[in-house]
C-alpha cells in the first residue's frame, strides 16, 4: 500500500461525469473513422509494439486510463498480461462489451493502491492530461514505485505551452474537463523525478485528429541510481 496518499483533483467528479456523457459517441467515432485504432497510426503502433515486447515476462502490465479498452486489447493480443482501468464507468462498460476477453475495473489514476514492484509495467496513453499540474508528479511516483526493477511506463499526451478548458467534445457532447499541455522537456523531467530514466521518445506534429502530441518511454533502474 502506498504511504502518502495522491491528491484527489477538485474537478475528478466533473470529469468523471463529462467522460460518462461523451463514452458512447466516442465509441462510436472510433468505429466509424479508426481515430483511437493505432493499427492505422504507424508510429504509434510501434511505440506500443517496443513497449510489449520489454514488458514481456516481467509481470503484469495496467493500463491506466483504457478508455473503451483499444489499446489494452492490442496488447492483449500480443500477449501482454495485461488489464484496463478508466475513471468513467460508461468507458468500461463499453470496454467489457467490446473486448470480453480483456479484463477491466472502474478506478481514477489518483485512487489506485498498487502494491510495490507489482507491475511490469504502466501506460498512460493520452489519458493522464486531466491530472492537475501538482497532482500528475505524485502519480508517476506512485507508478513508478509499483513498477518491477526493469519495467516500463509508456505515456502519450498533449504539447503546448498553455492549458485548455473543454467544453464540448466527440459531436457537440457538452463536457467540462482541461486537458493540461506539456512541453516534452518538462514532462520527460517529471518522469525522471519520479525516478525513472527516460529510453526513448516520439515527438508527433499536429495530425488528423489532434495537436502536436509526444510519447515517453521510461523504464525503472534495474540499480538504483
Amino acid at each position: 500500500m502506498r504511504t502518502h496518499p495522491i491528491d484527489r483533483p477538485a474537478d475528478l467528479d466533473q470529469v468523471r461525469d463529462s467522460y460518462d456523457r461523451v463514452a458512447d459517441n466516442y465509441v462510436h467515432m472510433m468505429q466509424t473513422t479508426g481515430m483511437a485504432d493505432i493499427r492505422r497510426h504507424p508510429w504509434l503502433r510501434a511505440s506500443i509494439d517496443v513497449f510489449a515486447e520489454e514488458v514481456g515476462g516481467l509481470g503484469p502490465v495496467l493500463d491506466v486510463g483504457c478508455g473503451p479498452g483499444t489499446v489494452t486489447a492490442y496488447l492483449a493480443e500480443r500477449g501482454v498480461d495485461v488489464s484496463g482501468v478508466d475513471l468513467s464507468p460508461r468507458m468500461i462498460e463499453n470496454a467489457r462489451r467490446l473486448h470480453p476477453e480483456c479484463r477491466f475495473a472502474v478506478s481514477s489514476a489518483t485512487e489506485l493502491d498498487l502494491a510495490p514492484g507489482s507491475l511490469g509495467g504502466v501506460l498512460g496513453w493520452w489519458s493522464l492530461f486531466n491530472l492537475p499540474r501538482d497532482v500528475l508528479p505524485q502519480v508517476l511516483a506512485h507508478f513508478a514505485d509499483a513498477l518491477v526493477p526493469g519495467g516500463h511506463f509508456i505515456t502519450g499526451t498533449h504539447v503546448g505551452d498553455e492549458d485548455a478548458l473543454r467544453t464540448e467534445a466527440y459531436g457537440g457532447v457538452p463536457v467540462r474537463w482541461t486537458t493540461h499541455k506539456w512541453q516534452p522537456e518538462a514532462l520527460v523531467a517529471l518522469i525522471e523525478q519520479a525516478g525513472l530514466r527516460p529510453v526513448a521518445e516520439l515527438r508527433l506534429p499536429a495530425g488528423e485528429f489532434s495537436g502536436p502530441g509526444v510519447v515517453v518511454m521510461a523504464q525503472r533502474p534495474v540499480r538504483p541510481e
